[in-house]
């Protein structure tokens, strides 16, 4: 990773407006008569309400999501002791972590309080606003003092992460290295290099997790803590305190099973690690320098299983993997506590995640062609985004099960709101995957070698999306098949030239084509390539769907399609659409790849099979068609023609809302068209068809890009039987939310011909 320079450090801090942080109001305070409601008289309503009972705070106030980030700046990371006011850049960008990854708001407390008694005083005395502590940096012994006399006195969670957090996100690594290295937590000899806070916090987690006490030793800068030493010792230090002869760091290792490093750079060699057990676990997490550089690590012993703090490296052992999730799921059940099992099931819910298949966003937020569980990839990476549903909802759990959660909540429906704040497409497709689940079809995919289309078939077929179809030579897919675990039986693969019904197939695309030049003869030929074939197994029945276009243009993959599997009867034109969504609203964008310049016809067909593709997702058709004119405004023929397509689409389906032709923001701005166009028969239209191609990709382009929306498609709509085409490049679960969508249009298909029938 690029050094990052302290000009460049400092420029990032005072640009702008000073500092990381800012308050934003969550209701609108526009005119007098939000002001009343905001402030007096309404506000003394809610502040009733809290009189009378305590916890309708959470309901009326932000109590429920703010947390108090509290330091005296006794031990800034990598600092030391530099008071308060310079530790608040550090307390800042804890706040600006907790509201990125988990949507938790933050006020940071810098307390001029050096002492004990103070520090609890204070943070008693503030509470009321919070609905957790969050303790930072505070030295050693007492900090563990002030967190077990504010847990006493508080019934709200309060933690200090720089004890917990460096524990559950080290102890997931250390679960994970140890079934690398195939050894038992019951008999492995544990050394720490450090006996402050977070090692102290380590090791009582680890003896919680099976090590046994006395195979391991705590070290600080005077050695071994042993029974019967007293230098430099207090009671935190004295249950750790063992029988042995080891005096020294460097005998402590010898034979021993794993170094855990939480104090200072440089302390350990490459000599020291050679008496090692094999496969020795080194855990060097001093920031910035850790005690060992991975590169001697590797040198002295190429079998190491290594971790850092350091983002640089592999396997980065970083407190933003917990603290953020922990809080979100203490905050969500309103936990007085965070406990014992409450961190246990975090550092579970990570060690078991890092087992799961990476998505390809967190590959592209690390540069990184492929990342798998094993020795460099011990625990999820703090941009894995699904870190949140499963770590937030492991901790809400432990909570209703320890009984320290005053509201139980729905496990599964608290998945969904967590996806949901991370991702509104997860939204949408739920419903869609839903479906696909109740009936799965048989779906091929032509590009069936390529890893991705690999990867989104084991997820599919794990999940019960869909029956994959893969068509692949074997030998060009067995290694990537033990590579991706992908499981026996679960996915079909095809290879063509071994395909026993192949001139059965070369037959049918002959009849299909033999009045558009295709000879027996080329038929044979063509039917090799693997969209002709993948296109013949869903005209021939055994397919019920098709998937590609992950490695082709879209032309190429189309054309096929459209010869052999064909368009629906009664459609003219196939058309594409996607569906795009933004903060607050979701929009569908037609006809935005297939027709250049569509008559008036056209686009009432796109109007009509757009809003049927608003109905299959869960929506309720609003249509506005797009022009450059207002209502009869402008009469050139183009604007004539959008007019055209509206009564056509009355004509045929009087029930669904549509109107136009009118401007792009008229459609888009609710007040626009109430107040100007008050005549209007359609509000908050929510399927925008677009007058041609040119101004529908760029429209669509443009408002995915510039206003951060989120984006499903293309959806291909007219065809005879499901066919979808891939943007190149896509992510995995794109792949995943197309598949769903061909099986949900094969179900369609179903009912129809039942219905003929």
């Amino acid at each position: 990773m690029r050094k990052i320079g302290k000009q460049e450090a400092l420029d990032y801090h005072s640009r702008g407006r000073k500092g990381k942080i800012e308050v934003v109001a969550t209701k609108p305070c526009r005119t007098q008569e939000d002001l009343s409601v905001a402030y007096t008289p309404g506000v003394a309503e809610p502040c009733l309400e809290i009189q009378q009972d305590p916890l309708k705070a959470y309901e009326y106030t932000a109590k429920g999501n703010l947390v108090a980030v509290v330091s005296n700046g006794t031990a800034v990371l990598g600092l030391g002791n530099i008071g308060p006011l310079a530790g608040k850049p550090v307390m800042e960008g804890k706040g600006i972590l907790f509201k990125r990854f988990a949507d938790i708001d933050v006020f940071d407390i810098e307390l001029d309080a050096p002492g004990i008694d103070d520090v609890v005083d204070t943070v008693r005395r503030i509470a009321p606003t919070f609905g957790g502590i969050n303790l930072e940096d505070i030295k050693s012994p007492e900090c563990f003092e002030i967190e077990e006399r504010l847990k006493a006195v508080l019934d709200i969670p309060v933690f200090h992460d720089d004890q917990h957090g460096t524990a559950i996100i080290s102890a997931a690594a250390f679960l994970n290295a140890l079934e690398i290295a195939g050894k038992k937590i019951g008999e492995v000899k544990v050394v720490f290099a450090g006996a402050g806070a977070a090692a102290i916090a380590c090791a009582n987690l680890y003896v919680s997790y099976g090590v046994k006490r006395e195979n391991l030793r705590l070290c600080d800068r005077n050695g071994v803590i042993y029974k019967g030493r007293r230098e430099g010792m207090n009671p935190y230090k004295e249950k750790f305190a063992v029988e042995t002869d080891e005096r020294t760091l460097a005998e402590a290792l010898r034979g021993a099973d794993a170094f855990i490093g939480v104090s200072s750079k440089g302390i350990v060699s490459g000599d020291m690690l050679r008496p090692m057990r094999e496969s020795p676990i080194v855990f060097a997490m001093a920031n910035p320098d850790p005690e060992i550089t991975p590169e001697e690590a590797m040198m002295a012993r190429p079998d190491v299983i290594m971790a850092t703090g350091r983002s640089d490296y592999p396997n980065q052992v970083n407190n933003v993997l917990g603290f953020p999730y922990i809080f979100r799921g203490a905050l969500d059940v309103r936990a007085r506590e965070i406990n014992e099992p409450m961190k246990r099931a975090a550092s579970e819910a990570l060690a078991a995640l890092a087992k799961e298949d990476v998505p390809d966003s967190v590959l592209k937020a690390y540069n990184l062609p492929t990342m798998r569980f094993g020795r460099e990839y011990l625990i999820p990476k703090p941009f894995d985004y699904r870190v949140l549903f499963w770590v937030a909802p492991a901790v809400a759990k432990a909570a209703m099960d320890s009984g320290v959660a005053r509201v139980p909540i729905d496990l599964e429906a608290y998945r969904r709101r967590l996806e949901v704040l991370l991702s509104r497409t997860r939204e949408v497709m739920r419903t869609v995957r839903e479906k696909a689940r109740s009936n799965p079809k048989r779906i091929v995919f032509p590009e069936g070698e390529h890893p991705k289309i690999l990867r989104a078939a084991k997820i599919l077929a794990e999940s019960g999306i869909c029956r994959p179809v893969l068509i692949a030579r074997p030998e060009q897919v067995a290694g990537k098949l033990k590579e991706f675990s992908i499981p026996a039986g679960k996915i079909e693969f095809v290879d063509i030239p071994r395909f026993p019904r192949l001139d059965e197939y070369a037959d049918r695309l002959a009849t299909l084509r033999q009045r558009r030049g295709v000879t027996r003869e080329d038929a044979r030929q063509k039917v090799l390539h693997r969209n002709v074939f993948g296109a013949l197994m869903v005209e021939m029945g055994e397919a019920d769907g098709l998937i590609s276009g992950l490695t082709m243009t879209y032309s190429e993959t189309i054309r096929p399609a459209l010869q052999i599997v064909g368009i629906e009867p009664g459609v003219r034109r196939v058309s594409g659409l996607y569906i795009l969504i933004l903060k607050d609203r979701i929009f569908l964008f037609a006809d935005t790849t297939v027709n250049i310049d569509p008559s008036a016809e056209d686009l009432a067909e796109i109007a009509l099979l757009s809003a049927s593709t608003a109905e299959r997702f869960g929506f309720e058709p609003r249509v506005a068609m797009i022009s450059f004119s207002n209502f009869g405004s402008n009469r050139h023929p183009k604007a004539d023609r959008v007019r055209d397509a509206v009564a056509l689409v009355r004509q045929r389906r009087p029930d669904l809302p549509i109107d136009g032709e009118m401007q792009a923001d008229t459609a888009v701005l609710p007040d626009l068209l109430e107040n100007d166009f008050p005549f209007a028969t359609v509000r908050r239209p929510n399927v925008l068809i677009f007058p041609d191609l040119e101004s529908a990709n760029s429209a669509y382009k443009l408002v995915w890009r510039l206003a951060n929306a989120e984006a499903i498609g293309p959806v291909l709509m007219g065809m005879n039987k499901p066919v979808h085409v891939l943007q190149r490049g896509v992510d995995v679960t794109d792949i995943v939310n197309m598949a769903a969508i061909a099986v949900v249009d094969a179900q369609r298909n179903e009912e129809r011909q039942g219905r003929l029938l």
